[in-house]
Parts: structure tokens; sequence; C-alpha cells
């Protein structure tokens, strides 16, 4: 990992700590601050946002950001034969889909690294086999080189890597995303006592007007 992305992930976790306690001044209710580079353009302050993206997902639907038009989701980067973090990420993540199953706000986006092993048909058999609702959690795959180079804006870290167990090197984190495409909260998804913290910061950001 170059040496500006690891600065910039630095910064990212060193914010994200005033997640739980910002306060809004006038209802003095918790608030997220919006993670990441910023930005001051004439007189504005321009936070980092999701850029543009198209993928497709378990059911040969074309997923882009316009799908998550009006809604807050949880994005994470996998592949379905990891030997390693990705089922301890999947197990948090059912968690998560379990506590807000009837929140239609709230929806996952699960982006393969693998795409050589990793196609639709794959995809769809991974879904089946976690048993959760694929009207809101897309398992994606894509162009390689698009997936790889969008991963530093999910602030994910995702590398081919020959000598890394099941050939990939990938962090295991969990990223909020707010229906303004902008990252508000983010995880470790293999450490329940995080996730356990990261519900409650998807609660915050829903509640937010």
């Amino acid at each position: 990992m170059n040496n500006s992305l690891n600065l910039f992930l630095l910064f990212f976790i060193g914010i994200s700590f005033f997640s739980c306690s910002m306060m809004d001044s006038q209802n003095s209710t918790k608030v997220l601050p919006i993670l990441g580079e910023r930005e001051f353009v004439n007189g504005d302050t321009v936070y980092h946002k999701i850029p543009s993206f198209q993928f497709i997902n378990q059911d040969s639907i074309i997923v882009t950001e316009k799908t998550f038009d009006n809604k807050a989701y949880i994005v994470d980067y996998f592949f379905t034969s990891c030997p390693t973090i990705c089922p301890k990420v999947k197990a948090q993540t059912l968690r998560i889909e379990e506590r807000f199953k009837t929140e239609d706000r709230l929806n996952f986006l699960s982006v393969s690294i693998d795409t050589k092993y990793d196609k639709v048909p794959k995809l769809k058999s991974f879904s089946e086999k976690l048993d959760v609702d694929t009207k809101k959690w897309h398992f994606v795959t894509g162009e390689k080189e698009f997936i790889y180079d969008i991963a530093e804006s999910f602030f994910h870290i995702a590398v081919e890597n020959p000598d890394a167990p099941g050939g990939y090197d990938h962090d295991g984190r969990l990223i909020l995303v707010d229906k303004n495409k902008h990252i508000r909260a983010f995880c470790d998804g293999t450490d329940p006592e995080s996730v356990d913290k990261f519900m409650d910061n998807i609660e915050i950001l829903l509640n937010e007007k």
C-alpha cells in the first residue's frame, strides 16, 4: 500500500473516534461526522464522496450509486473462497442485517475482489446460503481494475497477492455510506464489540434529520 493511502487511512481512523461524541448544538442529539479528506472551495467545505460506480449483482441486475438513492448502505470487500477474515465479517454483517431487517433505508453492498471465480452464479449461490434479503443486500462483481481502483474511495484495501491466504490481501472493515454518498462510520467487521458500536452509529445516522 502506498504512503499516501497509508496517511489517508490513518487520518480516516483518527477522525472516526469522534463519531460517537459529536453533538448537534441545537437539539443535543448525537450526529456522525463526515469522514475522509475535505477541501474548501469558494468558502464552502467539500467533503469526500463515493464516485459513480457500476457492478452486477447475484441476480444479474446492474447496481449503481442510483440503486442507493435516499438510502444508507454498508460496504464490505470480500471473496467467496476467502479462508481467513471473510466468514467472520459475514457473520457479523448478518447480525446487522437481522437487527435492521425491517429498515428499508439501509442496504448492503458486498464487493467481490475475486473477479475470476466469483461470477454471477457463484454470488447467487453464496447469497442463497446466507439466506438474506437480496432486494436489500447486493453481492457484486464487475471490471477488475475498477473494483480495485474504487476500493480506495470506499476506504478499503484490495490487492491481488499470490502469497496471501486465498490469493488476495484485503481488510475486514464495514463502511457506512449515507444517502449523500458520504462515509459516516466504519468498524472492524471481525470484532463483535466494534460491530456493536457500529450498529449504534447506524441508528444515529438513520435518526438524523
